[in-house]
C-alpha cells in the first residue's frame, strides 16, 4: 500500500495527475479498506480473513466507453493490448493493475464504478471459497482466479488471485 501511495504522490508532484484525481483515488482506497464482512460476521477478527496486496482492477461502466478509453490512454498513459478492445469494452493496463471500461449493460445517467477488485496473498480457490463461506459470504465465481462478494452496503467486491492480472485474459 505504501508503494501505491508513494507512486500516486510522485505522479501528483510531477504534474501527471491532478489534486482532484489524487484525492479521488485515495478516497477510493480508504473506502475499499473499510470493506467488511456481512452483518452476521461484522465483528473484527484478530487476524484478517484474507490479505489484499494491491488493487487488481477497476470496472467502469458508461454510455460510450471509447472517449473514456481515449482519455485514460491519452492523458494517463494506460495501454491497451492487441485483443483488449472489442468495440464494447476495453482493458487498459497500468502497473500491476488494469481498468476495464465498458458500455453499460443498462442505461446510466452517470458513469459508475461497478466494482473494485483486489489481489490477495496465497490464492487457493477452494480455501478462499471456504474461508468466505465461513464468514457468511456467498462467493460467486467469476474466473478460475476470482470470486465476487457483496460488502455490508451491497457493493460488489471482487477478490482475485495473482492469475488475474493485466496480461491475463487477453481476449476480453
Amino acid at each position: 500500500m505504501d508503494k501505491i501511495i508513494d507512486g500516486l504522490l510522485q505522479q501528483f508532484e510531477s504534474g501527471k495527475i491532478s489534486r482532484r484525481h489524487l484525492t479521488q483515488v485515495l478516497a477510493t482506497g480508504v473506502a475499499a479498506s473499510m470493506v467488511g464482512a456481512p452483518a452476521s460476521a461484522a465483528a473484527p477478527a484478530s487476524k484478517p480473513l484474507l490479505n489484499a496486496r494491491f488493487l487488481n482492477h477497476i470496472s467502469y461502466s458508461t454510455t460510450d466507453y471509447a472517449p473514456v478509453r481515449d482519455f485514460y490512454t491519452g492523458i494517463l498513459g494506460m495501454t491497451t493490448g492487441a485483443h483488449s478492445d472489442n468495440g464494447k469494452q476495453c482493458k487498459m493496463t497500468f502497473g500491476q493493475s488494469f481498468m476495464l471500461v465498458r458500455n453499460s449493460r443498462q442505461p446510466v445517467e452517470k458513469p459508475i464504478v461497478d466494482h473494485l477488485a483486489f489481489t490477495i496473498d496465497n490464492w487457493d480457490t477452494k480455501k478462499v471459497e471456504a474461508a468466505l463461506k465461513s464468514r457468511g459470504f456467498d462467493p460467486r465465481p467469476d474466473t478460475e482466479d476470482s470470486f465476487h462478494v457483496k460488502d455490508p452496503a451491497g457493493y460488489d467486491v471482487q477478490i482475485c488471485g495473482p492469475g488475474m492480472n493485466p496480461t491475463s485474459n487477453g481476449n476480453i
